[in-house]
């Protein structure tokens, strides 16, 4: 399973490539398997079938042991108040619960127990998921092969991503999880919310207003290319929930890509037109070393100062796996780190 997490992690300690080969995110360590879904538990309505690029799948009744494997999915089942039995560990911006602290905050709401762990650094482990006992497993936002999503659902109902791996909007993870867990009235109420806190948060920035933004990355040991995140990734898309799109010259360069990033040469970086660009600040990349780079440096945000370097992992998380949960605290943490550079733009 490709990983992004492992691409995020891994991207700080060697190439976007090894990164991408590698896929992980981290080492295991199993959390207790007495986890129980707790809070509020399933809805009504059953059987639901949910659609998903792999079919659809029909869940005969609510599920009381519910095992994630996608990113984000964890936020979701909690927020409709069912702890989940069991997610992959979280290294990108977690804390020392390989787990978020938005996942946490909710989990105590409910009343529930934090997830057991797992590792899912060589792919989906399906024999440990199995040991969990689940009667739903969830990948909506995941990287599932066939071959996977097939062994999984000899052990419970699986529903994986809609339509391409990793590739699932927020609202999307949303729908489809409500809908498996019998509360989609919930799911509806949870979006809509989120969708006005996002809306009263940029409404206090109107120094946004018709700017553009790209969200980059810079390889530490290969400052010979620069990446750009695509429409199909979820970085790209709060962006543009924020009021703030790719510049016309970079949108013609990613939107024709099935990729979540697109590599340019560092000769061509220049291309990169957005009013402001984001990356996340690593060790062989700070924004002096990009600065100083002479063709780097010719990237229009980073010449003009009109960039967000984020230094801490956890807004850099928020925005990467956006739910419902983690959409407030990016809002309270990257935000402002956003309209500070929006102000600079000429």
């Amino acid at each position: 399973m490709i990983n992004r997490r492992g691409f995020l992690a891994l991207a700080t300690a060697g190439t976007a490539a090894t990164a991408l080969a590698a896929c992980g995110t981290g080492s295991s360590s199993d959390e207790s398997s007495e986890s129980k879904s707790s809070g509020g538990g399933a809805g009504s309505g059953f059987p639901v079938e949910v659609k998903h690029a792999f079919g659809t799948t029909k869940i005969e009744k609510a599920p009381t042991k519910v095992v994630v494997v996608g990113w984000g999915d964890a936020d979701v089942v909690a927020a409709l108040g069912v702890a989940p039995v069991a997610a992959p560990e979280v290294t990108w911006g977690a804390n020392a619960n390989k787990s978020t602290d938005w996942l946490d905050a909710q989990l105590k709401k409910i009343g529930g127990k934090a997830p057991a762990r797992f590792s899912d650094k060589d792919g989906t482990p399906v024999d440990k998921i199995a040991t969990y006992q689940p009667d739903l497993i969830l990948g909506t936002n995941s990287g599932l092969t066939k071959e996977q999503y097939d062994k999984l659902s000899k052990i419970a109902p699986t529903v994986a991503y809609p339509k391409v791996a990793w590739g699932t909007s927020w609202q999307e993870s949303t729908t489809m999880i409500a809908t498996a867990l019998g509360k989609k009235a919930e799911g509806e109420k949870l979006m809509a919310e989120t969708k006005k806190k996002i809306s009263d948060a940029v409404a206090k920035y109107p120094e946004l207003k018709g700017k553009t933004a790209s969200w980059v990355y810079f390889t530490p040991t290969n400052l010979n290319t620069v990446g750009v995140y695509t429409p199909s990734d979820n970085r790209p898309r709060m962006l543009a929930e924020f009021g703030l799109p790719d510049g016309d010259g970079i949108a013609k360069q990613t939107k024709s890509s099935k990729s979540f990033f697109v590599d340019l040469s560092a000769e061509k970086a220049a291309q990169i037109d957005s009013d402001i660009v984001v990356f996340d600040e690593l060790q062989g990349a700070e924004p002096s070393k990009i600065k100083s780079n002479a063709l780097l440096g010719k990237i229009p945000a980073i010449k003009n100062d009109t960039f967000v370097s984020i230094k801490e992992q956890k807004p850099s998380a928020a925005m990467s796996g956006p739910s419902v949960l983690s959409i407030p605290v990016a809002l309270e943490t990257f935000l402002p780190q956003l309209a500070a550079a929006a102000k600079k733009v000429k």
